[in-house]
């Protein structure tokens, strides 16, 4: 299950994406953007999904983080410059 929440703060628009896969094993956070490193043994791809994510955020000025919660999964925080609509 995957859950989506969006809110304003400040200047900045936030999105939280969160998972229930149970939580990093220590150090993964600090991992988790650097191309070519996927996160888990299966070798399904290529472990660039997230360092592209990261890329282009912040080539919107924003910022991607991830925090862990342990024994429960991930919170991806998306958070770009609130902009007003004229």
């Amino acid at each position: 299950m995957v859950t989506l929440s969006a809110y304003a703060s400040g200047d900045q628009v936030l999105i939280d994406v969160e998972d229930h896969c149970g939580g990093l094993p220590p150090g993964g956070a600090a991992k988790m953007f650097i191309p070519f490193r996927p996160n888990n043994d299966s070798r399904a791809g290529l472990g660039l999904g997230l360092s592209i994510a990261r890329q282009t955020i912040e080539a919107d000025y924003g910022t991607l983080t991830v925090r862990d919660v342990p024994g429960s999964g991930c919170v991806f925080t998306i958070s770009l410059p609130l902009h007003s609509v004229q």
